[in-house]
């Protein structure tokens, strides 16, 4: 039974329950015969062949690429960020042939028919370099949130390209803007400026490094050569960094020019000591006054100097602690470089031996002593001096040198003294202690204790009333 509505001119036909589903459903029928239509066109297989075609060609090719590039990135000493970025790219090597042959292939077909028959290979290869830049940087980045954070940008932009709607997305942020003086900024301007900010700093961070590796390994620059040149090539990859970033998005440096001005200025007093510390860095650098492995003293720190940072200088102790220093402090304070132009350290040990002993024979007994001790070094002999007649004893000095003094001046000390006891107890020479003579003016009678007790008052008066009892 079919239900006919009566319309009246000008007013919207009332369509029954059974007519909206069956409108509803001839829609999604539509639908679904369209795209039926569009994966059953010849372009769409051709696509798909191509695409499975590409991939086994890339499958092929990544099978022998791998173990000859697996070899020479193990053999690379270099920066280990950079050592990451390969050893992340070298397991990929199929996605990273597949994405140029893919492209290849869409530009080639995009130019023989038209764009809706291309759509397949356009949505493989945005959707693989998508997925190799998400893969990577999961891979590179440390930080968990970070990584994330690029994978769902990352995401975001292809699935806007892929549906149609990443130009009216740029359109619309571009839109969002406010104008300073003669600066246009955009949120478009924002987001492209932060992501190539961070993307050439990090490349610039990491080119650096691998630089500053690579300038430690030419044995030809002393180590503090070595630093400065590593540093300064780090700063400058960096600053050209900033300027390119800048300028690649539009933005005209000479515009900020007053209101750097005024930020140098308020951080110029806020970051003062930061500033001391970097140009003190540098004057050590030039003057060469410490190196890395140096042992130095600075008040109560001794140890040697492992790296020169642009802020402060990291010392290790004898303990095992690591002290960062500040540059200044090496520069405005007394320090002690015990190897700044030979490791030879001279060090003295003082003992005194009885007034009875030979001290010709002591001399000898004491070098012979310190030339027993490892540590002590052949270049320069050990030489004993008598120093002074002394209240108990005949003092003497015993000088050596050492070519390690990283290794410790307290113990090699305890050691030529332990020699140094050893061999006069082999020889029958004292050591003696101090002792005092005291001479009495007046007589002094010593008595014993019970005779004292006896010879006291009270003791006699006790006595006296026990005899009359």
């Amino acid at each position: 039974m079919t239900n006919h509505t009566k319309t009246v001119e000008g007013e919207t036909p009332t369509l029954t329950g059974e007519e909206i589903v069956l409108t509803a459903g001839s829609g999604l029928q539509k639908v679904a015969l369209d795209v039926w239509e569009l994966i059953y066109q010849p372009w769409t297989l051709y696509q798909l062949i191509i695409i499975v075609g590409l991939f086994g060609v890339s499958w092929l090719v990544s099978k022998r690429l791998e173990p000859p590039l697996e070899l020479w990135v193990r053999s690379l000493k270099i920066n280990a960020g950079f050592l990451r970025v390969l050893a992340a790219l070298l397991r990929r090597v199929e996605w990273i042939t597949f994405i140029p042959l893919c492209w290849s292939a869409y530009t080639i077909a995009n130019a023989y028919t038209w764009p809706w028959n291309t759509f397949l290979l356009r949505g493989a290869y945005s959707l693989a370099l998508a997925w190799l830049v998400i893969n990577v940087l999961s891979k590179v980045i440390r930080s968990r949130q970070l990584s994330h954070s690029i994978a769902m940008v990352a995401w975001a932009v292809v699935a806007l390209n892929t549906t149609g709607y990443l130009s009216p997305t740029m359109a619309t942020l571009d839109a969002l803007a406010f104008t300073i003086g003669e600066v246009r900024i955009s949120a478009l301007l924002v987001i492209k400026t932060v992501g190539l900010l961070l993307a050439l700093v990090w490349l610039a961070t990491n080119t650096g490094n691998f630089v500053e590796t690579r300038v430690k390994g030419m044995t030809d620059l002393t180590p503090s050569l070595q630093v400065l040149i590593g540093k300064l090539v780090k700063i400058f990859l960096v600053v050209m960094a900033i300027i390119i970033a800048m300028n690649s998005v539009g933005i005209d440096l000479t515009a900020l020019a007053v209101f750097s001005g005024a930020v140098g200025v308020g951080l110029g007093f806020g970051l003062q000591k930061v500033v001391s510390n970097f140009i003190s860095g540098v004057i050590i650098l030039l003057d060469k006054s410490i190196k890395p492995g140096d042992t130095i003293s600075l008040g109560e720190t001794f140890g040697w100097i492992r790296e020169l940072r642009s802020r402060f200088v990291s010392v290790v102790t004898r303990d095992g602690r690591e002290f960062l220093i500040p540059n200044e402090d090496f520069i405005t304070e007394k320090v002690i470089n015990w190897s700044f132009t030979d490791k030879l350290v001279r060090l003295d040990v003082t003992f005194g031996v009885a007034y009875d002993s030979d001290p010709h024979k002591v001399s000898e007994l004491a070098i012979d002593a310190a030339k027993s001790v490892d540590r002590v070094s052949n270049i320069k002999n050990p030489v004993c001096w008598m120093t002074e007649f002394g209240d108990s004893s005949l003092n003497f000095v015993t000088r050596f040198w050492i070519s390690d003094p990283q290794n410790g001046l307290t113990n090699i000390r305890g050691q030529v003294m332990l020699a140094l006891w050893d061999a006069f107890q082999e020889n029958g020479i004292d050591i003696p202690f101090p002792h005092r003579e005291i001479i009495m003016r007046t007589p002094v009678e010593v008595v014993a204790p019970d005779e004292m007790a006896v010879k006291s008052p009270k003791a006699r008066a006790e006595r006296k009333s026990a005899s009359t009892k």
